[in-house]
């Protein structure tokens, strides 16, 4: 039986209570230690490391595939986007050739500023995306809810992706956003509802900088939707307004406790690095934000060894209640 939405009983605008959930989990991280410096978790099952060309400056197919070569990584996330690139599939899979790393996942087009991207109607803009994705052999499609605005795309939507998932054969995995700010209320843009835990969707992604402006507590999240999470875009937030998508560790969020949480209770999935830097000016401070991201999911999942070799120059087309750690998610 589908689990029953909570979106119809939600208000359009509720109180802010984001920064003080923000602060408040803050708090409590600060004053109980979460983390077992003493233990050393590494999952059963494979988790796979890539970067996401939002990443990379500038946001192109091949230096995404260049840089996530160069620093070790599985493989890359790509962001559909105007650039025709990102969708030319003989470009990516030459690429993901050359450089031996796998294609892991497309980003659909769903983000604001890219509403007519491959098609002017909603469904077959993630049809298409996900028919991608299968030529690239990625096996998910992130994307994210449907703005209120968007008509019978939001009012079906949970149904609708789940019918578009079992049509195409690719996992669409729903990613956590965050309520909109205005004044001291909190408006709800996103239809169903920016925090996917109150819908019965198959496969969802977790984003560790969307859960800072949301005031989420990570960890708690992460075992709640556990056996649905499929996808992370490893990042950081320090709890601010803006969507911050920080380097892992420079933020407030329990970003270590989580990836060791995952470790821990023999997770599988794929962990992307989803980091601002498109405002850095140097390539090498760029490079180092790269390389730093990696290295710490590396550590914090248990994965410390030394990276894999990849050819690099092998182209030249250039809460108040704590975190539950110990009885681990629901069923393990």
């Amino acid at each position: 039986m589908s689990k029953k939405s909570k979106s119809q009983r939600k208000v359009l605008t509720t109180k802010n209570s984001a920064r003080s959930n923000s602060r408040r989990h803050k708090e409590y991280f600060d004053s109980h230690e979460v983390y077992e410096h003493d233990a050393h978790h590494v999952s059963d099952h494979r988790i796979r490391l890539g970067l996401s060309s939002s990443s990379v400056s500038p946001m192109t197919v091949e230096e995404t595939f260049t840089q996530a070569a160069k620093h070790g990584y599985d493989g890359v996330e790509i962001m559909v986007t105007h650039n025709a690139e990102t969708r030319d599939v003989d470009l990516i899979n030459g690429l993901a050739r050359d450089t031996g790393l796998d294609v892991m996942s497309l980003h659909a087009p769903t983000l604001l500023f890219l509403p007519r991207v491959l098609h002017k109607d909603h469904w077959e803009k993630l049809r298409i995306t996900a028919n991608l994705a299968r030529e690239v052999n990625a096996e998910t499609v992130v994307l994210h809810p449907p703005f209120r605005w968007q008509g019978e795309y939001a009012l079906g939507f949970v149904d609708g992706v789940r019918e578009v998932s079992r049509e195409t054969g690719v996992r669409l995995a729903v990613e956590n956003m965050y309520p909109w700010r205005a004044g001291l209320r909190e408006v709800q843009v996103y239809y169903p509802d920016w925090n996917p835990l109150d819908e019965d969707y198959d496969d969802l992604t977790f984003d560790f900088s969307h859960a800072s402006t949301a005031g989420m507590n990570a960890v708690e999240t992460v075992a709640e939707i556990f056996d649905k999470l499929r996808h992370v875009h490893l990042t950081d937030g320090a709890g601010s307004l803006k969507d911050e998508h920080l380097v892992p560790g420079a933020g407030t969020m329990p970003v270590a406790e989580t990836l060791q949480y995952l470790a821990k209770y023999n997770w599988a999935g794929d962990v992307v690095v989803e980091v601002n830097t498109r405002f850095v000016r140097r390539q090498s401070t760029r490079e180092k934000m790269l390389a730093d991201s990696i290295a710490f999911a590396r550590d914090h999942l248990g994965l410390a060894e030394a990276p894999p070799r990849r050819n690099s120059h092998s182209h030249t087309r250039t809460s108040e209640r704590g975190p539950s750690t110990t009885d681990g998610p629901a069923g393990d």
